[in-house]
């Protein structure tokens, strides 16, 4: 694939990502055994498979299994806002600072190529309000970025895709969004 082809690609795959992660975070934050104001620390790490077959559970296919707490919400956020199915309108809630990125993620929605994107976490370590995501981008459930590095912050009780990692997978494939760039 092209450098150019990429583009909508690369920014389908961040809305969607963002928007994972304020849906399932907005949900699993209420029910939390962990008082949010502790800091928590957790590491996981799994080889996750994409299942092609089984649409209603490709989030839990993209997330490694012995995830818990903390760690499996930050998986679940970001697996769900790089679902291609995830409204834009959640993918804002998913993301640091959404609401920033709402021209960007509303034009990303109507890309072709965006609605076979994905992504696929397999490594989540958690210590307070921050977590890093190690994860892949998949076009058709195929791997074209792996290992990704990734920022997730906590942000009002909702873990979220932070909006350095979505640029930095904007900035790519220029032109860069202003939003970007400040």
């Amino acid at each position: 694939m092209n450098v150019r082809s990429s583009r909508p690609f690369l920014a389908v795959a961040v809305t969607v990502g963002c928007v994972a992660l304020a849906a399932c975070s907005s949900v699993s934050s209420s029910t939390s055994s962990t008082p949010p104001a502790s800091p928590t620390s957790a590491t996981a790490s799994a080889g996750a498979s994409a299942s092609a077959s089984a649409a209603a559970s490709s989030v839990d296919s993209n997330i490694p299994a012995g995830l818990t707490g903390d760690a499996k919400t930050v998986a679940t956020n970001w697996v769900t806002f790089f679902d291609p199915a995830t409204p834009t309108a959640t993918k804002v809630t998913l993301l640091e600072n959404g609401s920033k990125f709402a021209s960007v993620l509303a034009g990303e929605a109507t890309n072709a190529q965006a609605k076979e994107t994905s992504a696929q976490v397999t490594a989540v370590t958690v210590t307070g309000s921050t977590a890093s995501v190690t994860w892949s981008l998949l076009l058709s459930g195929i791997p074209v970025l792996k290992g990704q590095k990734g920022q997730a912050v906590l942000t009002k009780g909702v873990w979220q895709v932070g909006d350095s990692s979505f640029c930095g997978l904007l900035s790519m494939q220029p032109p860069v969004p202003g939003v970007c760039k400040s």
